[in-house]
């Protein structure tokens, strides 16, 4: 449980320096006022973000022991840690570089290279994933339609991977915003996987419009 701040707490303020803009002073003040923040300098964890997924591995019971996980997105390294930390052997992907982690095998490049998907089946031995996570987020240019096209089309090539490498009942989650997953995806799910749906973690800010789109049960894949 993550303590709230509450009216008695004193907010932490921040001084705009000369060379800041004032958009880095705000995110800098909310960052220094985020509970999820001090939870998890507290306990280790990478970022706030790993609390995302451990909400939802409490919602839904995502990882067990001896599950092979794939972590697209995986800087900086939060994910990796709670399935590591449950006794799964993770394959993270991401552009930026992560300090090394228990039971981790890391690999720094861009997934929409072709290579990519190649790369990431030759570190999992050529063997089948019970679960393939994707918090991959492009960066936002401010123009709503041309970010929501942007990070669907990282969600649709996070798909179409899953497909080559789940297992049968396997699980894939990925970041979505503004509304949740467009209809033709969904669709497409829908016939690949019993149940989908969209969570949107405590973890989450409130403000954020990200959710997540946690389909369940792949229908594909070789037992």
């Amino acid at each position: 449980m993550v303590k709230k701040r509450t009216s008695r707490d004193k907010a932490v303020r921040v001084k705009t320096a000369k060379k800041r803009k004032n958009s880095s002073t705000r995110w800098l003040e909310r960052q220094l006022n985020d509970p999820y923040v001090a939870k998890a300098q507290m306990e280790g964890y990478r970022g706030r973000a790993a609390f995302k997924i451990k909400e939802i591995d409490e919602k839904i019971g995502l990882f067990e022991k001896g599950m092979l996980v794939v972590d697209l997105g995986a800087a900086p390294g939060g994910w990796c840690q709670v399935a590591a930390q449950k006794g799964c052997k993770v394959v993270g992907l991401d552009l930026l570089e992560i300090d090394p982690l228990p039971d981790v095998d890391f690999v720094q490049m861009d997934f929409t290279d072709d290579d990519a998907p190649d790369v990431l089946i030759k570190m999992m031995d050529n063997q089948k994933a019970d679960v393939v996570l994707s918090d991959m987020g492009p960066n936002t240019t401010g123009h709503r339609n041309t970010d929501h096209l942007r990070i669907m089309m990282l969600v649709e090539l996070a798909y179409h991977f899953c497909k080559d490498v789940l297992k049968p009942e396997g699980t894939f989650i990925a970041k979505v915003r503004q509304g949740g997953t467009q209809n033709e995806l969904l669709a497409e799910m829908k016939k690949d996987f019993k149940t989908i749906k969209h969570i949107k973690p405590p973890a989450s800010r409130k403000e954020s419009s990200e959710t997540y789109l946690v389909a369940q049960g792949f229908r594909g894949g070789n037992a």
